[in-house]
């Protein structure tokens, strides 16, 4: 939902790598920011409606991502496609960080930040595996943001290093990255990015993506 700067180019940029795509506006020049070489679906509507949404197949969607200029539109919309249509992978551009830490708490993912928002927001409606960022030279050190299972969430980023025998570059919170200190305890939608060997990037995703041994 919105076809502004980021909708536009998160909604081609999801197209390239082979999803379908529906785009949801109520302003039909905006459709304009898709060009014309675009072949996803654009609906004209309000992104919370319910007639709306059915009409971009949000029955079929595996994942909805609210992207309008309106922090309350947005909301909205992201709970209507969880809590109505059980989508999945949802998560709403929030711009007042203030309000998006509120709803990160009621259990819908935000990203806050115009720095961040394509990349993040696209992350999250793809959440699983590893997403390599960095590689050296040789190919043989990796700087990846890794999903992690949500039975790590509560843990300590030095209990998780230890229990998933990895090193912990930084983690990005609201959009922000944090070190991971002594006392730093993971919670919902933070990002882990791990610093790795290429060829141990596999066990990586496997430890990372499944619940703690002993938990």
């Amino acid at each position: 939902m919105g076809c502004g700067r980021v909708g536009s180019r998160l909604a081609k940029g999801l197209l390239a790598d082979g999803h379908t795509v529906a785009v949801i506006d109520r302003d039909r020049t905006a459709f304009r920011r898709l060009g014309d070489a675009f072949e996803g679906q654009t609906v004209f509507g309000v992104g919370f409606d319910r007639d709306t949404l059915l009409e971009a197949g949000i029955e079929r969607a595996d994942a909805f991502a609210a992207v309008s200029s309106g922090d309350n539109s947005n909301i909205i919309a992201a709970r209507v496609a969880r809590e109505t249509f059980a989508v999945e992978n949802v998560v709403a551009r929030i711009y007042d960080p203030r309000r998006a830490a509120v709803y990160q708490r009621l259990g819908i993912p935000t990203v806050a930040t115009v720095r961040w928002a394509t990349d993040q927001m696209k992350r999250r409606l793809l959440p699983f595996g590893a997403e390599p960022e960095w590689r050296d030279a040789t190919g043989t050190v990796v700087l990846a943001e890794v999903h992690v299972d949500p039975s790590w969430i509560g843990l300590r980023c030095t209990d998780i290093e230890e229990r998933a025998r990895i090193r912990l570059a930084f983690l990005t919170r609201l959009g922000e990255a944090r070190l991971p200190e002594h006392n730093l305890v993971l919670q919902e939608g933070d990002l882990l990015h791990v610093v790795s060997r290429g060829d141990d990037l596999a066990r990586v995703e496997r430890v990372l993506g499944a619940v703690p041994e002993g938990a």
